[in-house]
């Protein structure tokens, strides 16, 4: 076994100081107390890790230095469909309706009606939620609908508010009446 450099235990204590990731922190510590002459059993109840584990790391530090402690990016699973085929996806629902698409009087598009499209379109099934997740990575955002008339007439829709708080006005006075002839009646 090699003896560490002076140059090494200096970029580990500084490693350690900087740090603040918890999990390279406590990488940094494993080798440091083994640079101090600890041995693994010692280090193992010390940083709460299993012995081999104290082990793996010294090695991979021995074998490959620092840049072997820091973890590889993980893989996750690969994507159903191609980056054209999620493009295309992304185009389809900014800029068409689901009824431009085949989904007759469908106006608004739902990560159901978006699975079913992509299962017509490309064969691939998703769930709803694993669409929703689609949608995420897409920076695709999800809304309920307001409607707005158009083509309403300002007049028509005063005419209407006008007319719906007397009907609401009328209302109240007979809930009034009705409550104080109870109150009449019952004494």
């Amino acid at each position: 076994m090699k003896p560490y450099t002076k140059e090494e235990e200096a970029t580990i204590k500084r490693l350690m100081k900087t740090t603040k990731d918890k999990v390279m922190h406590r990488k940094y510590l494993v080798i440091h107390l083994h640079m101090r002459g600890y041995q693994n059993k010692e280090i193992a109840p010390i940083v709460d890790m299993n012995v081999q584990t104290v082990g793996i790391y010294i090695n991979t530090y021995k074998d490959s230095g620092i840049e072997g402690l820091v973890p590889k990016k993980q893989n996750g699973r690969p994507c159903f469909l191609s980056q054209k085929q999620e493009q295309e996806l992304h185009e389809t629902i900014s800029k068409k309706t689901p009824n431009d698409v085949s989904f007759d009087g469908v106006m608004n598009w739902t990560a159901k009606i978006a699975c079913k499209w992509v299962l017509e379109k490309y064969n691939v099934e998703y769930s709803i939620s694993g669409m929703l997740k689609m949608f995420h990575r897409l920076d695709l955002s999800y809304t309920r609908p307001t409607y707005v008339l158009a083509k309403a007439d300002p007049e028509k829709q005063e005419q209407f508010i006008k007319e719906f708080e007397d009907v609401k006005k009328t209302l109240e006075r007979r809930s009034r009446a009705y409550l104080v002839r109870g109150r009449v009646g019952d004494s």
